[in-house]
This record gives structure tokens, C-alpha cells and sequence, in this order.
């Protein structure tokens, strides 16, 4: 589990493309690496990935196909920076919201706006992700956990504080990235459950009819 809080941004070193995965290197901070072991889950750009090499500051991961079809992980390249959160300790203080690092889809950014007065991103999410989606809501941005100030259709509105795009890689984005979304999990539950029991009533009501 993840707080949705970045704890720092480090830049990939390398990608290499595998049948059935690729396998990324990423140069880690010193406070990261600390007791970090083989198949240790870490979010990358809020991706839940397991460490499977550590050489020095250098570690290791591999994205497998599902993955880099759901994710925007398969369009990193040599040189990016990446959102880095190691998991979450027991009674730690869950400064964002509580995440898995299981990517729900992808969206399009459509709007980036970064100002001394205001900065703000929107993106277009798709629609079959959309419904659980609310503003004032929680919603993880690539690994960054974040309030959605205003939902219009599928377009989705996030302002952004300045120790957010200090912290994170938000200010390197551009209109066309796409961006990797978590929904809140008992957001998605509970909208499920609804159209269940609504669609199961009107299903019953017409047997009866």
C-alpha cells in the first residue's frame, strides 16, 4: 500500500525491451535505499513494482505485458524523471490517501497550466472510468494523490500547490502524455454495488410485470 505522497523524483537510466517485459533502472536516493531488499514493492510513476535487481543507487524492475499495456510505463524512456514512493509502513501517518499501485487505465492530457497565481492540469479520462470519478474526491496521478476540483463530462480539473510540483514530475509534463490513474477503491466499490442492485431491481421489477 502507498500514502500517495512522492517521496522523491529520480531519473530512469535505462530501458531495455524484453520479450514479455521491459526491464527499467532507476538511480535511487540514498534515503530511499535504505533497507530496501529484492521484491521490495515500490510505486513508480504509481505503478506497484517489485525490485528485482539493486547495484549501488541503481535498482531495477520488470514490467510485464499486461502492465505496460495498461500503464503509460511503455512509453519511458533513457533520461525521464519518474514519481518514487517506497510501501507504506504500520502506523506510519497517511499524509494523501490510501493506494495499491494497481493502475485503473490511462488518460490524455489535454491542459497543462503552471503559473505564481495558479497551476492546474486537466486531462480527459475514459468514460468507462469516469463514473467513478467525483469532484472533491481522491483520485492518484501518477503515483501522486491528489483532489479532483471539477469534473465536466470526462475531463477532469486538478489544481496543483507549489510543494507538489516541487516534489513531483508534474512540471515536466505535456499536452498528449499520458498519465496513470488510480481510482479510490471504496469509490469503485460502492458505485459497483449501486449499479448492481439498481440493474438487479429493474431486472426483477420486469419478471413481475
Amino acid at each position: 500500500m502507498y500514502t500517495g505522497i512522492v517521496q522523491a523524483v529520480c531519473p530512469l537510466i535505462s530501458v531495455t525491451v524484453n520479450p514479455g517485459h521491459n526491464q527499467m533502472t532507476v538511480n535511487f536516493t540514498e534515503e530511499l535505499l535504505d533497507d530496501l531488499k529484492i521484491g521490495a514493492s515500490i510505486s513508480v510513476e504509481g505503478t506497484c513494482l517489485s525490485v528485482t535487481q539493486i547495484q549501488g543507487t541503481q535498482v531495477s524492475f520488470d514490467a510485464m505485458t499486461a502492465t505496460l499495456e495498461r500503464t503509460n510505463i511503455r512509453y519511458f524512456q533513457s533520461g525521464q524523471l519518474l514519481n518514487i514512493e517506497r510501501a507504506m509502513k504500520i502506523n506510519a501517518e497517511v499524509g494523501g490517501h490510501l493506494m495499491g499501485g494497481h493502475i485503473a487505465t490511462t488518460a490524455v492530457l489535454t491542459e497543462l497550466s503552471i503559473t505564481d497565481s495558479c497551476s492546474f492540469v486537466k486531462f480527459c479520462i475514459p468514460a468507462n472510468w469516469s463514473k467513478y470519478v467525483f469532484p472533491r474526491g481522491f483520485i492518484g496521478v501518477n503515483g501522486c494523490s491528489l483532489t479532483v476540483a471539477d469534473m465536466e463530462g470526462d475531463m477532469v480539473t486538478i489544481y496543483l500547490i507549489p510543494e507538489t510540483l516541487r516534489r513531483t514530475t508534474f512540471p515536466f509534463y505535456k499536452v498528449g502524455d499520458f498519465l496513470n490513474i488510480e481510482v479510490e477503491q471504496q469509490t469503485l466499490v460502492l458505485v459497483d454495488v449501486v449499479e448492481r442492485t439498481i440493474k438487479a431491481t429493474l431486472a426483477r421489477n420486469k419478471l413481475l410485470l
